[in-house]
């Protein structure tokens, strides 16, 4: 029987901006340092799919995969206006510490965070390429309560231009293809991949080493 466990814990988010990504085989895809966001309670993940089956001689034969954006819900303690302005692209005075609610400029971030199984193991995430939408918050008055209010987040991740060399398996299932990718996924739980740097910098497919052996 396949040992049971849940989702319990998230800590550890960060974020580093996208400065670069194109088809350059080496150097496509660029990011500044990685930086603390906010203490973080919770992150969901919904990705929108859709199958259709296609029909021959009167039975269903195969079926059509799409898969679009994912979307990040992420709920944190709250963020500076500055926090704001640089999240959403928005027009930030330092001279007043103002965010102008003005037009947009797209900036896109790569996100990364840790979660923790209930039987002690952690993956580790990194999300390459995404904006963040407008935070919903709310406020409302003090009273006799020990109420307050969290910061919730919307994060739109999609593939990167660039083409990483370990972007999808090819129909052997054993030869790596260049692709886009959305991000990475890695358990401690298995113990093959060296994650000791895995936050300093934005880890990639093809540079996330394997330990070395002892």
């Amino acid at each position: 029987m396949s040992k049971v466990y849940e989702y319990r814990g998230v800590d550890g988010l960060v974020i580093a901006e996208v400065t670069g990504d194109d088809n350059l085989e080496d150097g496509g895809y660029v990011t500044g340092p990685v930086e603390e966001l906010a203490p973080v309670a919770e992150v969901g993940k919904e990705v929108e799919e859709s199958n259709d089956a296609r029909y021959y001689d009167n039975q269903p034969m195969i079926v059509i995969h799409g898969e679009g954006p994912d979307t990040i819900n992420v709920v944190c303690a709250g963020l500076s206006v500055a926090q704001q302005a640089r999240l959403r692209g928005k027009p930030y005075d330092p001279t007043t510490g103002a965010m102008i609610e003005g037009p947009t400029r797209t900036r896109y971030f790569a996100l990364g965070y840790k979660t923790q199984d209930t039987d002690g193991f952690t993956r580790f995430v990194w999300r390459y390429k995404g904006t963040f939408g407008t935070p919903a918050e709310a406020h409302k008055t003090q009273d006799n309560t020990t109420d307050s209010s969290k910061t919730t987040l919307v994060y739109t991740g999609v593939n990167t231009v660039h083409k990483f060399a370990k972007g999808e398996l090819a129909e052997d299932g054993k030869t790596w293809k260049p692709a886009g990718v959305k991000g990475i996924v890695v358990s401690d739980r298995e113990g093959l991949a060296d994650l000791s740097t895995f936050f300093d910098t934005v880890t990639t497919p093809d540079t996330l080493k394997a330990k070395a052996a002892s």
